[in-house]
C-alpha cells in the first residue's frame, strides 16, 4: 500500500463515511486538532507507569473521537465517547489531586519535561474544545459526551502536569504579577 494517494492534491479530502470536503472544512480542522493533541501526548513519554498507561488510553480515545469528528458513526450507537470515559478522567484527577499540595497561586507551564508537554497538550485540548463549541454553534453535530470529555481532559492534563512535577521532585512554577508590587518574592 502506498502512503501517498494523490487524491488530496487539489485541496480535498474524504470524510470517514464518504463524501469529499475541502481540507479547510471545520470537520477537518477538528480532527486535525484532535490528531495534534494525540501527537503532543506522545511527546510526554511519562517516566511513571500510571500516567503512561492513562495517556495511552486517552490517546486511543482521542483516535476514536477523531474518527467521530470526521463523520464516522458506530452501528450500535451514535456516540463514541461514553460516560465511563468521562468518569475515568474524573477518577484519575481525584486520585492525583489527593497527592498534590493545595494550589494557592496561578502557575506557569513548566517544571519537569513531562509537565511541560502535558501543559502544551492542555492548550491544544482547549483549542479543540473551542473548535468543537464553534462547530456546534454553527449547526455542526457534536455529541455532548464528546464535548464533556474534552473539557474534562483539559482539567486532567493540568492536574497531570502538576503530578508530573511532584513525581519529579520539582515545584510548580509560580506566576508573579507585575501589577502587584508585593507579589514578587525576594531572596
Amino acid at each position: 500500500m502506498k502512503i501517498y494517494t494523490k487524491t488530496g492534491d487539489k485541496g480535498l479530502t474524504s470524510l470517514a463515511m464518504g463524501g469529499r470536503v475541502a481540507k479547510s472544512d471545520a470537520r477537518v480542522e477538528l480532527y486535525g486538532t484532535c490528531d495534534e493533541l494525540m501527537s503532543v501526548l506522545g511527546l510526554t513519554n511519562c517516566s511513571h507507569e500510571v500516567l503512561k498507561k492513562e495517556i495511552e488510553r486517552i490517546q486511543n480515545l482521542l483516535f476514536e473521537l477523531g474518527s467521530e469528528l470526521a463523520g464516522f458513526r458506530k452501528q450500535d450507537s451514535d456516540q463514541i465517547i461514553l460516560q465511563e470515559d468521562i468518569e475515568f478522567l474524573e477518577q484519575s484527577i481525584d486520585r492525583m489531586q489527593e497527592k498534590l499540595p493545595v494550589l494557592k497561586t496561578f502557575i506557569l507551564p513548566g517544571g519537569a519535561r513531562d509537565a511541560g508537554y502535558l501543559h502544551l497538550a492542555r492548550t491544544v485540548c482547549r483549542r479543540l474544545e473551542r473548535g468543537m463549541v464553534r462547530h456546534r454553534e454553527e449547526g455542526g453535530e457534536i455529541f455532548d459526551p464528546s464535548l464533556i470529555f474534552i473539557n474534562r481532559l483539559s482539567d486532567y492534563l493540568f492536574v497531570a502536569a502538576r503530578f508530573s512535577n511532584l513525581q519529579a521532585g520539582i515545584e510548580d512554577v509560580k506566576w508573579y504579577s507585575r501589577a502587584k508590587s508585593d507579589s514578587r518574592e525576594t531572596s
